[in-house]
Formats: C-alpha cells, structure tokens, sequence
C-alpha cells in the first residue's frame, strides 16, 4: 500500500479532532463572556431601579467623614441627602450640554459649584444648578453668588469623576471643568482636602432661587447599558462557530465518502 493510499484511507474523524478542540474551547470562552454579560445586565437593571427609588426617597443625613473611609461610592451615588450649613465664597463651573431639563433652560451651559460648610465643620461641594452659557457678565456675576446665612439643603450625592484622554484641559482662568471633577474644583477653590467630602450634592429643584438661576434639580440620571447587545453578540458569535464547525465536519465526512466508494 502506498502512502497516498494510506493517506486516502486515513479517518474523517481523526482529522476532525483537532479542530473539534479548538472549536469547544472557542465555544465555552464565547458562551462564558455572553452569560457574563446577562449577569453584568441583571446588576445594570437593579441598579437603575434602585437609583430610580433612591430619588423618591426621604433625604437622609450626608455621610460625614466618620463614614468616608467605609464608603461605596457607587452604591451610595443618586442617594437624596440632607445637610445644614452655610455657603463659602468661590464658585466653579462644570460644561455641559443640558438637552433634557426640568427647568425653563436648557442647551450648552455650565453648573454652578460652591464650597459648603456644614454645622460639624466637614466641607462638600455642591452644585446649585444650570446656567446658560451666554448670560450677562452682570447676570453671571450675581448668580456666582452664594445665598447667605445658615441654610438647610438637600440634594442628590453624587460621586466625583476624573477627566480621560479625550477631556478638554480644565479652563483654571475661567474656572470651568469640563469633567465633573470636584475634588479638582475644591482644591483650585482653595478649598482643605483633609475636610472634604468624597462626593458632592446636586441641590433639589425647589432651591432654584426667584430668579430662576441658577436652576437647580437638573441631576442628570443615565447609566449606559449595552449588556444585553453584549451578550446577543457573543451568543451570535458562538452560535456562527457551531455552524462553521458542522459545516466543515459535514463537508470532510462527505469528502471522505465519495473518496471511498470512489476507490471501491
């Protein structure tokens, strides 16, 4: 027998060995990255409605900094929150483009950060709300302006963000931030790290001054979530390798046959 004979006579099923290996393991890592996903889905879901309850909650006393060291802060963001203190001088503002507002606003504009002093002496920074971006420098100027005295606030604790790559470089001279970057704010405000909380707190919407701005109670609530075109892509994937493998193994086997009864 020669070894093209031989070679003729070797078995489909050795060649599909290999292959069927490659093919199982490729299969588990894709159905293992899709259920992933639907989990990841799952999570995104209870946190959405749990922040969607959180909202409608009574306000609770801020965290002061007895808590900080423990806090989760993602699980704590869009908590209603409730302090009393007073406003410091100092104002930042954070760029944005308001296309949803609750208020008479909207469009490009900014929100108006301030350093609060609460009664126990610990510091927070708090968004009074929207400005459009082309006021009146007089305008601007006053809405800059803190209210005076001892006041109660409530509001939603939000969590700080860092600018990425494609951030815009903060605007030190005009103080505006174009990420929500409070910890950064405090501290070109002057404002001491050490008694500064770990969040800040966007005022409700009935602490919008007479005037109108700034025009508080425009928390933005959004949370990406791709999971479940995550996972259908991954299940698509590995349901497109099941169908290549069968369609190779059926095109080998049938090779196989014709070569067969072509030698017999």
């Amino acid at each position: 027998m020669t070894s093209k004979t031989a070679a003729g006579n070797s078995s489909p099923f050795r060649k599909l060995l290999w292959p069927f290996i490659a093919a199982v393991c490729a299969l588990a890592v894709l159905l293992k990255l899709g259920f992933w996903q639907v989990d990841r889905l799952a999570w995104k879901e209870a946190l959405i409605a749990k922040v969607a309850e959180d909202l409608q909650m009574d306000p609770v006393p801020a965290p002061g900094p007895d808590q900080w060291p423990a806090m989760d802060l993602d699980e704590a963001d869009y908590r209603h929150v409730m302090t009393g203190g007073h406003f410091l001088d100092g104002a930042a503002q954070y760029y944005i483009a308001l296309s949803q507002a609750k208020g008479k606003y909207s469009g490009p504009g900014y929100f108006i950060y301030s350093p609060f002093e609460t009664g126990e002496g610990w510091l927070v920074m708090v968004n009074r709300g929207f400005i459009p971006q082309d006021l009146p420098p007089d305008i601007k100027k006053e809405v800059f302006t803190p209210p005076p005295g001892t006041v109660r606030i409530e509001g939603v604790l939000r969590r700080s963000e860092k600018p990425n790559w494609a951030t815009p470089e903060t605007d030190v001279k005009n103080r505006i931030w174009f990420a929500r970057d409070t910890e950064d704010m405090a501290s070109i405000l002057g404002v001491p790290d050490e008694k500064l909380a770990p969040y800040s707190i966007d005022l409700d919407a009935r602490y919008t001054p007479a005037s109108g701005l700034p025009q508080a109670g425009e928390t933005i609530v959004k949370f990406k979530n791709d999971h479940l075109g995550y996972a259908l892509t991954w299940f698509g994937l590995a349901a497109t390798l099941v169908g290549v493998f069968l369609t190779y193994a059926v095109s080998l086997l049938r090779r196989a046959r014709a070569e067969k009864n072509g030698g017999a």
